[in-house]
């Protein structure tokens, strides 16, 4: 059956390949355009599979750098398997940095399992989800709080029901070296690439590297080490290639973020002023920051306060905000992995 994408990609190949994931989409300027999207494959022997992905989301940089600079430096003699790399999943979003196509206007996060007769969002999903994923042991999705957010290093699996795969889900979270682990119940139904990787039968990673459309020193080192991590977990590569491996400074602490009662959404336009940082433990009536109204001068800020104890996992970093806007989330402390 026509996917809607093309490809010449070889997996079974030894050696190390740079190709690109083709869809036709007409467009104003050039009617036969072709969107591409880089994917290289890695391969040398039998062995681990794994696919490795970022720029599902375009303005979430640590994943996109530092899955470039993999494609550069790992060798085939390196490898025992396979490594895929799509550095850029979205291309179109990336390359205009955003959250989403500019093309569909497609959130590749939300568009699994996709459609391969729809828009080239909707047909990447297909394709990643009935195609390539299931021709790999593992997927780890590489995200960050985008432009919009900042957020606090974790680790994200979604809960399986299948038990001896999550609990290999869940070592493989562990390795990761974050200080913080997060599982999802979203279901099986989930439009997520976690879902899609849950649906296919294979073990999924995700997690938040940072946010702010940026990089900094500490997001990219710690995106390093989760990658070095994984890749020498699986038996995939010996030794670390981004230079990133490093133990966690203490056990994994799981976190648990169900409940509208633990995030703080405005309700009209205004003015966000933080008074917690990422990482803070908070308690339940603790001012979380202040709502201006610019347009009201006379107003006094309306003070916000969480509803419930915990750390505060992310944040909106734009200032000024609309109706539905998430300002300031905290999550509950379950455990330890």
């Amino acid at each position: 059956m026509h996917t809607g994408l093309v490809h010449s990609l070889d997996l079974e190949r030894d050696g190390k390949v740079l190709d690109y994931l083709s869809m036709p989409f007409s467009i104003d300027r050039s009617p036969y355009f072709q969107l591409k999207v880089p994917v290289c494959v890695i391969r040398n022997g039998t062995g681990p599979s794994v696919l490795l992905m970022a720029g599902n989301h375009g303005d979430e940089y640590e994943g996109e750098l530092s899955l470039a600079r993999l494609i550069r430096r790992l060798d085939p003699a390196q490898v025992r398997g396979r490594v895929t790399i799509l550095p850029m999943a979205n291309a179109p979003a990336v390359m205009a940095g955003k959250r989403c196509s500019p093309l569909d206007g497609g959130n590749l996060n939300r568009a699994f399992p996709g459609d391969p007769k729809g828009t080239p969002t909707s047909r990447l999903a297909h394709f990643l989800e009935k195609e390539l994923f299931p021709r790999h042991d593992v997927v780890f999705d590489i995200h960050s709080g985008g432009t919009a957010m900042e957020h606090l290093p974790v680790a994200l699996i979604e809960r399986d029901d299948d038990a001896d795969r999550h609990r290999h889900t869940i070592a493989l979270m562990k390795a990761l070296g974050m200080p913080h682990g997060f599982i999802a119940d979203n279901g099986a139904a989930a439009p997520t690439s976690l879902g899609a990787a849950r649906r296919a039968g294979v073990v999924g990673l995700s997690g938040e590297f940072g946010g702010g459309g940026t990089a900094t020193v500490d997001s990219m080192a710690i995106t390093a080490r989760a990658i070095d991590n994984l890749l020498v977990a699986l038996g995939v590569v010996q030794t670390p290639v981004l230079g990133g491996q490093a133990a966690a400074p203490e056990p994994m602490r799981l976190m648990s973020l169900t409940r509208h009662s633990q995030g703080i959404y405005a309700s009209r336009r205004g003015w966000f002023e933080p008074a917690v940082r990422l990482g803070d433990k908070v308690t339940e009536g603790q001012i979380a920051g202040w709502y201006h109204d610019l347009e009201r001068l006379e107003a006094e800020a309306e003070e916000l306060r969480f509803a419930e104890a915990g750390i505060v996992i992310s944040r909106r970093l734009h200032t000024m905000c609309e109706a539905g806007d998430c300002l300031v989330q905290a999550a509950e402390l379950v455990g330890e992995a």
